[in-house]
């Protein structure tokens, strides 16, 4: 019997793909069907790490990412209930560094589409502004065009200190408040720990700071949002 060092990548991962206990990806859809009907786009960053000295790939961004035109591949789409668009007319918020931009490149899509004259302001965040930001030109022809009316990023390794999504929003405290307050809709999407926990944690300390609310007051005040269904996440 070969031993597993000497089985080929692509065995290996055949092998892999077969047992019952791998555990399902999901991913946000990063398109449109009003915009590219009968197609779906999904935003996946190649998880690179290293074992025993080797470097090694994600078992399923690895997979995606040797995939050539013409292959095909069976997936299915699971909705997400609580996670959708607001009405046309009203504003809305988007918090997605990294990855988790993919659901706001189809939101701003859609919003261009509709036209229900709600703004919409988009926070992204990754590394480096000259090698991670995702959909650049998108966002500028979507900013030239009127369609995304704000556009506020932070490149963690770009600077002396590292510079997050959270410092953005604590940057445009007042602007922040005043859309929240106004009705917009907030969303929230990317990794669960720590980067959601930090913008909410941030969220509550600037309603602290530029409210004057107590922590107990400022926590109520999301948990209304999440109420209303005005604060929606997708966090994982």
């Amino acid at each position: 019997m070969q031993s597993m060092e000497t089985i080929p990548e692509s065995i290996f991962i055949k092998i892999l793909e077969s047992l019952n206990s791998i555990t399902p990806r999901q991913y946000s859809i990063a398109s449109s069907p009003l915009m590219n009907e009968n197609e779906v786009h999904l935003t996946v960053a190649r998880d690179t790490f290293v074992i025993d000295g080797k470097d090694k790939v994600g078992l399923c961004s690895g997979y995606l990412g040797r995939l050539g035109e013409g292959d095909t591949i069976q997936f299915t789409i699971k909705q997400n209930p609580h996670f959708y668009l607001p009405p046309p007319e009203k504003d809305c918020i988007m918090i997605g560094p990294g990855t988790g931009i993919a659901p706001f490149r189809a939101f701003v899509y859609e919003r261009g589409v509709t036209q229900g004259g709600g703004r919409n302001w988009l926070f992204f965040g990754d590394r480096k502004f000259t090698e991670n930001f995702l959909y650049q030109t998108e966002w500028q022809e979507h900013y030239a065009m009127g369609v995304l009316n704000r556009i506020s990023l932070a490149w963690s390794r770009d600077g002396k200190k590292k510079y997050y999504v959270q410092d953005e929003i604590r940057k445009h405290a007042d602007e922040f408040l005043t859309w929240l307050d106004g009705g917009a809709y907030l969303y929230l999407c990317g990794a669960k720990e720590p980067m959601s926990v930090d913008v909410e944690n941030t969220i509550r300390d600037i309603l602290v700071t530029h409210k004057k609310f107590t922590k107990k007051k400022a926590a109520q005040y999301l948990e209304k949002l999440e109420q209303e269904k005005r604060f929606r996440k997708d966090v994982y």
